[in-house]
């Protein structure tokens, strides 16, 4: 149970930082003095740029200053040409013949995805999988910070995880998020009751959310929905697994 909460609390926490980037809509500098809008990048690259941080942040940890575009690629078994096409968008990272400080692109990157800041979420469904979240200890130390728990159950109202994180009544999810600065929404609620939770929560004024209920869910334009169906994920296995079975009969 234990390594079962750690996979669905990692595949969350990078999730998030996917998140981050997408939803900060906000202007980035680039190297060279210019603007971009980093809305402009594509989802397949900002989900590139974090399985980069998390290389960096190893390479740091152990003492590596420089790495170039070929070991990067040799990572993620990608083409060279495709990680520096990636970081030039936000401008002049690397230094030609000598590749990529680590500690400079460790920092560029995390001001790229909004790390550079504190972002607040809060969880709604405070069942098994919503309080392993809520106590995933790996979320604040990149800047994610679970700060309420959410629930319709009135017998749950007012407990708290064991960090210490409170549950709220689902109908105070607009006033907690407007004193808790709250600017992510974890959906982590059964199929059935999703979407009208997805409602509370985009008419509470938040713009980004991460779903874990099955199913396909609407939001308006204007806010970022990203789901992670496991059940998708274990069907693609069972089919790679399949084919390796044909492939031997």
């Amino acid at each position: 149970m234990a390594a079962w909460t750690r996979s669905v609390a990692h595949k969350a926490y990078y999730t998030l930082e996917n998140r981050a980037a997408r939803a900060t809509q906000r202007w980035v500098r680039q190297g060279s003095g210019r603007d971009a809008m980093a809305d402009q990048v594509s989802e397949q690259t900002t989900n590139r740029l974090s399985l980069y941080l998390r290389f960096l942040n190893e390479l740091e940890a152990d003492g590596v200053r420089t790495v170039s575009s070929k070991v990067l690629a040799a990572e993620f078994d990608l083409n060279a040409a495709l990680i520096r096409k990636d970081l030039s968008h936000f401008g002049d990272l690397g230094v030609r013949g000598v590749g990529y400080v680590v500690k400079d692109l460790r920092q560029r990157l995390r001001q790229i995805l909004g790390l550079d800041r504190r972002l607040n979420v809060a969880i709604i469904g405070a069942g098994n999988l919503g309080l392993a979240l809520a106590d995933y200890p790996g979320f604040r130390q990149d800047g994610f910070r679970i700060v309420a728990l959410f629930d319709t159950l009135q017998a749950k109202v007012g407990r708290q995880s064991r960090s210490g994180v409170r549950i709220h009544h689902i109908r105070d999810l607009k006033r907690v998020a407007r004193r808790q600065g709250i600017t992510i929404a974890v959906i982590a609620v059964p199929a059935p009751g999703a979407q009208g939770v997805v409602k509370t929560v985009v008419e509470a004024g938040i713009k980004a959310l991460l779903n874990f209920s099955p199913g396909s869910l609407r939001v308006p334009s204007d806010v970022k929905l990203k789901s992670v169906d496991f059940t998708v994920s274990l069907e693609s296995l069972s089919f790679h697994l399949a084919r390796g079975e044909s492939g031997r009969s």
